[in-house]
């Protein structure tokens, strides 16, 4: 057998893994585990805002989007203090930029549940 898995074992792993840093996500990232219980409050809302299940698919897309930015943003954090703690022009900007990604993901998920609200309720 080689190292590289194939068909379902490959599957496999490949939850096993992102179980796992979905655990490590919750484990030592404050700001996931905020959005997390953001969602988690959000998630009902998706049915009473929402009108048919096209404004529930965008609704919820926009909740994950976030989540799916912040276990991003993480994960370049991460990797860049494994690099090196010491202060790097390079370093902060990528911290920044994936900063960046995580505001702009909230934004989206502002606007479009406002748009969709709107349309609901007016």
């Amino acid at each position: 057998m080689t190292n590289s898995a194939r068909g379902i074992n490959r599957l496999i792993r490949a939850l096993g893994y992102s179980l796992k840093g979905l655990r490590a996500g919750w484990r030592h990232e404050e700001a996931f585990r905020q959005e997390v219980l953001l969602v988690a409050l959000m998630l009902p809302l998706v049915f009473w805002v929402g009108r048919n299940p096209i404004d529930y698919a965008i609704l919820i897309s926009t909740l994950l989007i976030v989540l799916i930015t912040e276990l991003v943003n993480s994960g370049i954090e991460a990797l860049t203090d494994r690099v090196g703690e010491e202060r790097h022009e390079l370093s902060g900007r990528a911290k920044d930029l994936a900063s960046a990604a995580v505001f702009l993901a909230l934004i989206l998920m502002i606007v479009v549940w406002t748009c969709v609200a709107y349309a609901r309720f007016t």
